[in-house]
C-alpha cells in the first residue's frame, strides 16, 4: 500500500490548516493580516555569506532562510512536516522511494520559473564533495547518497539506499537553488565564490518570502518583499505582508537587548535570563510583550576527555584519564552538582534541570522515566569509597592510584551563563575534595581543543538539536560521529554500552513506527544516564519578545525561534 501525504490531508492534521489552491499557491486558510511596513531584527553578529550552500553560522542562516524555500517544511509550531514547494508526496511501501509533486507556476524572486530541473540541480550541488555543502552528510545514509531523479517537469523521485524513518524531515532546510543563476559557476568550480555579502541584489534569487535589497557593511542588511512568493492568505493576499525586513548588527547580546528595549528593533529571541529580567521590569512602559516558551531543544552538559591520547603527546591529561574513565567518578560528580542552584543562580529560574541528554522541550522523544539526580554528597562519597577513592588529610580526594583528583574545565568565555555554571560546579566539587579550575576560552579555540587537538581535561558545553526527531543527532550518539564529543570518530566502539547505542540508533532510523522508535531511543537515553559520557545539567528556557503591535507573532522552541513564520508577521 502506498502512503500518501497530500496538502489537503495535511490541512486536517496540522495547525494552520494549509492546503493547495487550484493555482498551486499555498493558501493559509486561517491567516489574516495587513500589508506594508518594515520589521527590524537585531542580530548579535553579522552574517558571513548569503549562499545556502555555505551558510553554517546562525546569523547567515537567519538571513538565508528568509530568502529561500524548501520542498517539505517542518512547521516550527507543531513540529510536524507540511507541504512546501512540494504540494504532495507519496512513499513506496518499502520506504525507499519518495515521489514529490511540485507546485506549478512558482517563480524565483527574479521572476524566472521554478521546475524539477532546479530541484535536481540543487541536490546535485548539495551532494557534490567539491561544493563543500554544510549539509551534505544529511543526504548520506551509511555513506551512500540519496539519489534524485526527474520524472517530469514538476515531478521528482528521491531514492534512498536504505529505509529512513521520517525521511520527509530531511527536506526541511535544503534551499532550492536557481539553476539559471548558478549552473555556470558550478560547472566552473566557482560556487564558493558566489553570493557573498557584496553580491549585487540582481544576481541573487530565491523562493523565499524576501529578496536582497541592500547591504551596508557593519550596519544593516535589508530584504524586500518577494513579489512572486507562492503563499497567500485566506483572502487571496499574496504574502509576505511586510514590505521590508531589516537586519541590524548589534555586536553583543547586551547591545541586542538595549536596541530592543529602546524600540530600535521589533523582535528579539533567545534572550539570556539576565537580560530577560531587565526587559521584564520595563515592558509596560516600553510597549513590548515578552514570551517565555519554557525549555527548548538546547541542553548543557559536562564531559571528560575520554579520547585515546596515545599519539597526542598529552601525558598530563592521559594520567588524569585514569579517574575520568571510572564510572564511579562520573556518577559522584553528577551527584555532587546542585542543578537547582544552577537554575536559580545562573538562570534566575529560567531553565529546567536535566535528567538525561534529551531536554524537556522535546516532549515527543524524552524518556520521562528518567529522574533528575538529587544532589547528595553523602551518596557521592559512598560511591567513591566503594571504588577505591580515598581522602588525604587535607581533605583532597585521591584516586585508587593515589593521585590527587584535580582537573580543568574549559568553557566558552563569550557565554556568561556557562562560565557561571562552571564556577558553581567548581564550588560543588570542592566539597568532595576535588580541585577544578575554570578556564574560559574563545569559542573557536574551545572547539579546536575539543574536536582537533584533544588538549583539554573537562568541558562544559551546550548543544541545540536541529529537530525534535533524534535522527539529526546521529553524529552525537554514534561512536563514529564527529559530535560524539567525549571520544569522537572511533573506528570501533570503545565500550560495550557505546556498541549497544550504535545498534539502537541504527535500528531506530530505519523503523517507520513511532512507538517502536521511541522504545529504542528511550533505551539510548537510559544507557547515557547509566554511563554518563556526558553529565546533563540544565536546559535554558526560550525567551523572546516583540512590540505589542506585531501581528501573528508565534515564537517556537525550534530554530528559527521568532522568524520562522516571518511571511505571516504584520503591523496591526
Amino acid at each position: 500500500m502506498t502512503i500518501r501525504y497530500s496538502a489537503a490531508l495535511c490541512a486536517l492534521a496540522l495547525a494552520g490548516c494549509v492546503y493547495a489552491a487550484p493555482d498551486d499557491s499555498l493558501v493559509l486558510s486561517t491567516l489574516a493580516g495587513k500589508a506594508g511596513g518594515r520589521l527590524v531584527y537585531a542580530q548579535r553578529t553579522e552574517p558571513k555569506t548569503l549562499s545556502p550552500i555555505a551558510a553554517a553560522d546562525g546569523a547567515s542562516r537567519e538571513v538565508v532562510h528568509r530568502m529561500t524555500g524548501d520542498l517539505i517544511h517542518i512547521n516550527r509550531s507543531t513540529q510536524r512536516t507540511e507541504p512546501g514547494l512540494a504540494k504532495s508526496w507519496t512513499v513506496s511501501p518499502n520506504g525507499l522511494r519518495y515521489v514529490l509533486e511540485l507546485r506549478r507556476g512558482v517563480r524565483f524572486s527574479d521572476g524566472r520559473p521554478f521546475d524539477a530541473d532546479d530541484v535536481i540541480f540543487s541536490f546535485q550541488v548539495y551532494l557534490d564533495e567539491k561544493a563543500h555543502s554544510a549539509q551534505r552528510d544529511l543526504l548520506l545514509l551509511d555513506g551512500k547518497p540519496i539519489v534524485a531523479r526527474k520524472l517530469g517537469p514538476y515531478s521528482v523521485a528521491f531514492e534512498l539506499p536504505k529505509p529512513y524513518a521520517v525521511a520527509e524531515r530531511l527536506f526541511d532546510g535544503f534551499a532550492i537553488l536557481p539553476r539559471h543563476l548558478l549552473e555556470n559557476a558550478y560547472r566552473q568550480g566557482k560556487l564558493e565564490e558566489i553570493w557573498g555579502l557584496r553580491t549585487p541584489p540582481a544576481e541573487i534569487a530565491g523562493l523565499g518570502p524576501f529578496r536582497l535589497k541592500e547591504y551596508v557593511p557593519g550596519q544593516r542588511l535589508v530584504l524586500e518583499r518577494n513579489p512572486y512568493y507562492w503563499k497567500v492568505d485566506k483572502a487571496g493576499v499574496r504574502l509576505p505582508y511586510l514590505a521590508e525586513l531589516q537586519f541590524v548588527f548589534a555586536g553583543t547580546e547586551d547591545m541586542q537587548t538595549l536596541r530592543f528595549q529602546a524600540g530600535e528593533s521589533d523582535l528579539i529571541s533567545r534572550v539570556s535570563a539576565r537580560n530577560y529580567a531587565v526587559l521584564q521590569r520595563d515592558q509596560q512602559r516600553r510597549g513590548y510583550i515578552l514570551q517565555n516558551l519554557g525549555p527548548g531543544l538546547e541542553y548543557s552538559f559536562l564531559f571528560f576527555n575520554l579520547n585515546d591520547l596515545a599519539r597526542k603527546g598529552l601525558p598530563q591529561i592521559a594520567a588524569r584519564q585514569a579517574f575520568f574513565r571510572r564510572l564511579a567518578f562520573r556518577q559522584a560528580v553528577s551527584l555532587a552538582i546542585d542543578r537547582d542552584a544552577i537554575v536559580r543562580l545562573a538562570y534566575q529560574g529560567f531553565a529546567a534541570p536535566l535528567a538525561g541528554p534529551v531536554p524537556p522541550g522535546n516532549k515527543a522523544w524524552i524518556n520521562s522515566r528518567l529522574q533528575v539526580p538529587v544532589r547528595s554528597l553523602g551518596r557521592a562519597r559512598d560511591i567513591l569509597s566503594g571504588d577505591g577513592f580515598k581522602w588525604a588529610r587535607d581533605g583532597s580526594l585521591l584516586d585508587p592510584g593515589g593521585q590527587r583528583v584535580e582537573f580543568s574545565i574549559v568553557t566558552s568565555a563569550g557565554n556568561p551563563d556557562r562560565v557561571q555554571m562552571a564556577t558553581l560546579i567548581q564550588d560543588d566539587l570542592k566539597q568532595l575534595g576535588i580541585t577544578a579550575h575554570v578556564v574560559p576560552l574563545e569559542f573557536r579555540s574551545l572547539l579546536e581543543r575539543v574536536q582537533q587537538t584533544k588538549d583539554y581535561e573537562a568541558c562544559l558545553l551546550s548543544l541545540a538539536s536541529a529537530d525534535a526527531d533524534p535522527n539529526p543527532d546521529l553524529p552525537v550518539w554514534l561512536s563514529s560521529g564527529g559530535l560524539h564529543l567525549w571520544n569522537p570518530e572511533q573506528k570501533t566502539p570503545a565500550t560495550p554500552w557505546e556498541t549497544e547505542i550504535d545498534g539502537l540508533m541504527r535500528r531506530q532510523k530505519e523503523i517507520l513506527r513511532y512507538a517502536e522508535r521511541k522504545r529504542l531511543f528511550d533505551r539510548v537515553q537510559e544507557l547515557a544516564a547509566e554511563n554518563l559520557p556526558i553529565i546533563p545539567l540544565v536546559s535554558p528556557y526560550i525567551l523572546t519578545g516583540a512590540k505589542k503591535n506585531v501581528g501573528n507573532f508565534r515564537p517556537a522552541v525550534m530554530d528559527h525561534y521568532v522568524l520562522w513564520n516571518v511571511e505571516e508577521l504584520y503591523w496591526r
